[in-house]
């Protein structure tokens, strides 16, 4: 296979490459170039300077991972890779500690106007005086975003004895307390903080999270820090604050654009700015390079990766748990949507005893994968089920119950097509995939090969005829599940056999007086 590393990557991470596959390093490659380039590749690994468009995508036949040797995907159109079936995955902790120290080197800087006391000595000046700064010991810090990053940075700060305000709608009142810090708003923090610093993704949510109505809310005291993502202050309005002294200063690693040389604040006296270098140091380096290898290396070889952007990504511990119900999942929804053999716009998955306490995300794109391969075939997978069954205007429920009846754990998946509905419902037992209901009628089925499942009348000489019409076609039954229900009733049958069955055979099995119809499931 073949692996492209179009930016600049440390030697320890092109060298674990280059043990596996044939690895190509070609940097500063334009758009144009890569489209032409990317074709033949099987992976793309890339920083912060090679931008991943729809059209290099469009271009890439056999791509199936790209690896962001970094946090940020920004430069990754990921929707169109979801689209076609590319994983995109990123080292969000090799660069967190070289991130977190930035931030707090970025703070002691500001406070003690570091850099600027260095430009005027250098300049052969003597200015103490203009150069007065002020302790962090006893002040307050704001964190926005208390994730890897921002934690942290936290718990840095409370070394210098700082008391810390956060802000982070995922972060519980018990882990904040955990943390030793105080949950509040973003406007409290701007109000409160001596000290502020953003460490969120750059989303439609926290795009300007700091805009002027925060900047207007602020002490005259209050510095402002950036080493996550441009964007998530609004550039205009911190230039705004910084040179009418709303704010005493502010210290930035990040920007909108970069270069940033047309970037409002750059030229503040009171603006501290750095290259983008919060991931700069050797270390973080070499380990999200390393990171980013081990992940294509083990996507390339047929097995998961821990930091997908775009499917979900599970503990190792919760997947060992969950690597049997995975497997379950899609076999059940490949038998639904076979036995449904029609359009569906609902898919209703239900999650039954000890799973529905877990984090099921991955189990659902498994069942909505075996539920769209009967439509489209092998162009579906774990990354874009989800979005294939969204273009298709496909109505994904689900739900979750403590209570599941005679085994510990059940699925259920559902298609739903106006009042025409199928069901199967599925348990692990022991690490067997089992198929145990289907349209709520109890069946013991172990689901592989063949099986043909048919409805018919509750009554003598019809399995019989069954039995004969595959003997007589040399089709060997090597199992059977008929469903109870009172005599005259209509039940289900489920047969096991070794061979795939034609149209034929099936149509002489709906022909039997009692039969309401067959189907063939293949798995």
């Amino acid at each position: 296979m073949k692996v492209l590393v179009s930016d600049s990557l440390s030697e320890e991470g092109v060298s674990k490459l280059s043990e596996h596959f044939d690895v190509d390093v070609s940097t500063g490659l334009s758009e144009d170039e890569l489209v032409e380039k990317i074709g033949i590749f099987d992976a793309l690994v890339i920083r912060s300077g090679t931008h991943v468009t729809k059209r290099v995508i469009e271009a890439a036949d056999n791509l199936k991972i790209i690896g962001r040797a970094g946090v940020g995907v920004d430069n990754v159109d990921v929707d169109a890779a979801t689209e076609k079936g590319i994983i995109v995955v990123n080292a969000p902790e090799g660069n967190m500690l070289s991130a977190a120290e930035h931030t707090i080197a970025m703070m002691m800087s500001m406070a003690r106007n570091i850099p600027q006391a260095n430009a005027s000595l250098k300049a052969k000046k003597w200015e103490r005086k203009n150069f007065m700064g002020v302790e962090v010991n006893g002040k307050t810090l704001g964190v926005i975003g208390l994730g890897r990053i921002g934690a942290e940075v936290a718990k840095r700060a409370q070394g210098l004895e700082m008391s810390i305000l956060a802000y982070d709608p995922f972060v519980t009142e018990d882990r904040a307390k955990d943390m030793g810090v105080e949950l509040t708003t973003v406007d409290d923090i701007a109000q409160r903080a001596d000290f502020i610093t953003v460490h969120t993704p750059l989303i439609k949510e926290t795009r300007n999270i700091l805009d002027k109505a925060q900047f207007d809310m602020m002490k005259s005291s209050t510095r402002v820090i950036n080493c996550a993502r441009g964007g998530i202050i609004n550039e205009e309005a911190l230039a705004d604050a910084a040179r009418n002294g709303k704010i005493a200063g502010a210290a930035i690693d990040v920007f909108t654009s970069e270069p940033p040389f047309d970037c409002p604040f750059i030229g503040l006296d009171n603006v501290i700015v750095t290259p983008h270098l919060g991931a700069s140091t050797e270390e973080a380096q070499v380990n999200v390079a390393v990171s980013v290898a081990e992940e294509i290396i083990s996507v390339l070889n047929g097995g998961s990766a821990r930091n997908t952007i775009n499917i979900p990504a599970v503990k190792p511990e919760v997947m060992a748990i969950l690597a049997p119900y995975i497997g379950l999942a899609e076999t059940l929804g490949s038998v639904a949507a076979q036995l449904l053999d029609a359009n569906y716009n609902k898919i209703e998955i239900s999650y039954n005893g000890e799973i529905a306490d877990k984090d099921t995300r991955a189990v659902t794109v498994a069942a909505l994968k075996g539920i769209l391969e009967d439509a489209v075939g092998s162009a579906v997978n774990y990354v874009n089920a989800p979005s294939l069954a969204k273009s298709r205007n496909v109505e994904v429920v689900e739900s979750k119950s403590e209570t599941s009846g005679d085994h510990a754990s059940t699925i259920r998946i559902t298609l739903f097509q106006g009042t025409n509905t199928k069901s199967v419902s599925g348990a692990v037992v022991g690490r067997e995939p089992k198929i145990v209901m289907i349209d709520g009628q109890y069946v013991d089925l172990v689901p592989n090969g063949f099986m043909i499942v048919s409805n018919h009348v509750n009554r003598p000489n019809v399995i019989g005829p069954c039995c004969i019409v595959l003997g007589e076609n040399n089709i060997n039954i090597s199992g059977m599940q008929v469903g109870r229900v009172e005599v005259g009733g209509n039940t289900i049958m489920a047969l096991n056999v070794d061979n795939e069955v034609s149209e034929g055979i099936l149509d002489e099995i709906r022909a039997i007086n009692g039969i309401l119809d067959a189907k063939l499931v293949t798995l």
